[in-house]
């Protein structure tokens, strides 16, 4: 993966969770444009795992986030936050920007707590910190057929010296911004779990 000299995987994402706006005077809302930005570039760190196995993770990401995009286009005056998009869809007696939302989020948590294990606990390989997150995430909601799709990814994963190496050359520059990146989309998750939980939410 190429970056500028003495540079980072996070420069040459088109958005950082750490830019998505969160309005904690308006009942924490999201900006719609900024997250969606912010989950494709996240997929940039399925590439940096280097396997294709990851490919369906990836792909899971990317056509959640175009139902949340395309109802997005569909109604933008109603889709300024994240929240806002999913009550005005809702009236509507639809939902498919809603479920994408969800399993959008589902993806990002798991995500996020793979990598918050693997920085936490530097002796831990990736494939045990992915095999972790992905039972206490996404697998209890997948069937029997997709969980073996999943579970071949985690063990497919490179040895965490590769895959950090590959973020950037200043390991020290990358644990930093990799920390900043991940409390941001922790923070993000922690707001999307809560109001997907509401009532006002299901469908």
């Amino acid at each position: 993966m190429a970056y500028p000299p003495g540079g980072t995987f996070f420069d040459n994402a088109k958005r950082s969770f750490s830019d998505v706006p969160l309005d904690e005077g308006k009942d924490n809302a999201i900006s719609t444009t900024e997250f969606l930005d912010a989950s494709e570039s996240l997929t940039g760190l399925f590439d940096a795992l280097g396997s294709m196995a990851f490919t369906p993770v990836k792909n899971d990401i990317m056509g959640n986030v175009t139902k949340i995009r395309n109802r997005q286009l569909e109604s933008p005056l109603d889709s300024n936050t994240l929240q806002s998009l999913v009550r005005t869809e809702l009236k509507t007696k639809k939902h498919t920007a809603t479920e994408g939302l969800l399993w959008l989020t589902r993806g990002l948590d798991f995500t996020a707590q793979a990598l918050r294990r693997n920085m936490d606990n530097q002796s831990e390989e990736l494939s045990t910190s992915f095999r972790d997150a992905y039972g206490s995430t996404l697998k209890q909601h997948h069937s029997f057929l997709i969980k073996p799709i999943f579970s071949a990814a985690m063990s497919a994963t490179p040895y965490r010296k590769d895959f950090y190496a590959k973020l950037g050359a200043d390991q020290e520059r990358v644990r930093k911004e990799l920390e900043t990146w991940l409390l941001a989309l922790e923070r993000r998750v922690k707001v999307l779990n809560e109001f997907m939980a509401r009532k006002e939410a299901k469908w």
